[in-house]
This record gives structure tokens, sequence and C-alpha cells, in this order.
């Protein structure tokens, strides 16, 4: 990644309001595909998550950073930590439908899959159902995707795009 890197606060409680921050800003902004957008949970007396945005040059950085300080919230420099949730990268939209983990790794700027409970990489061929919401999370400056068997010897990343919250039932 860049040293081009900004972090947002806007004050968001929860993913969801963050990834649509996150795409609001590439849209209106008209961010480039190797813009990288990360979400960051932030602990302590206020809990939120913030989101990072990395750029490809300097100009553009100094651009979005201008366009940032009317009304987005608090803008700092860098990044918050190094293991954000990404959003926005090279190759995001193109993780769409059913694609194999060779051509989810050729098609995009994920590094690498791992499967939950296993210790070795999933074979290339084997299927991958995206459920168009494939969210890969840095980890020592790869972008590693967190994989799930799922039914058929497919696998799903291990984010599920509608999260049942937590005591939905009580």
């Amino acid at each position: 990644m860049t040293p081009y890197a900004l972090t947002v606060d806007a004050g968001t409680g929860d993913l969801r309001a963050a990834d649509h921050l996150l795409r609001t800003l590439a849209d209106g902004f008209d961010l480039p595909e190797d813009t990288f957008g990360c979400t960051h949970l932030v602990r302590g007396n206020r809990p939120r998550v913030v989101v990072s945005l990395t750029l490809p040059s300097r100009p553009l950085l100094d651009t979005v950073r201008e366009r940032l300080a009317h009304g987005y919230g608090t803008v700092a420099p860098g990044l918050p930590d190094a293991v954000g949730r990404a959003v926005l990268y090279p190759g995001a939209a193109a993780l769409t439908g059913t694609t194999t983990v060779a051509e989810l790794l050729a098609r995009s700027a994920i590094d690498r899959v791992t499967v939950l409970g296993t210790p070795e990489p999933p074979d290339p061929a084997t299927r991958m159902v995206t459920r168009d919401h494939v969210r890969p999370q840095w980890q020592r400056d790869e972008l590693v995707l967190a994989a799930t068997p799922a039914l058929g010897g497919t696998l799903v990343p291990f984010e599920a795009p509608d999260p049942t919250p937590c005591c939905a039932d009580h």
C-alpha cells in the first residue's frame, strides 16, 4: 500500500453504516479503482467504527482531504491500525456470484484465502459463493479473506452480508 492514507471518524456506530459511508465517498468523490477503503473498530470510552482511505497519489489525497473537510467528520492523517477490513479495493466490484478461489485471487487485490478450522489453503479450483459481499482483512501487509465451508463443497466468505443481530429472538 502507499503512504497516502487518511482516517475519517464520522461517529459511525456499526459496520453497515461504515460500509455505506465508504461507498458514498467512492461514488461521490469518483475515487479510482486502486483506492483501498477500510473499516476499523475503535474501542474505549466511545466505541465506534472509523474508515480509512488509502489513495494512489499525494494530489488525490490532498483533494480528498479537502473535500472531506466539508461535513464528513474528523479527518486525521494515516491509518488508525494495520488490520482494517477492506470494503473498497481493486477488483472488489468483480467479486459477485460464484467464482473459484483462483479467479477470486486473480481478479482482485486479495492475496490469499484461508478456511476457518483448516491449516491448509483451499484448492484453487474450489468454488466460492461470494453472496456479493467479500470483506477481506489486512493481516501482516496481506489482504486475506476468511472463508467457511458451505453446501456442496463450496466456500463462502466468513462475514455474512446480513448478519442476524445477537439475541434477535429474545
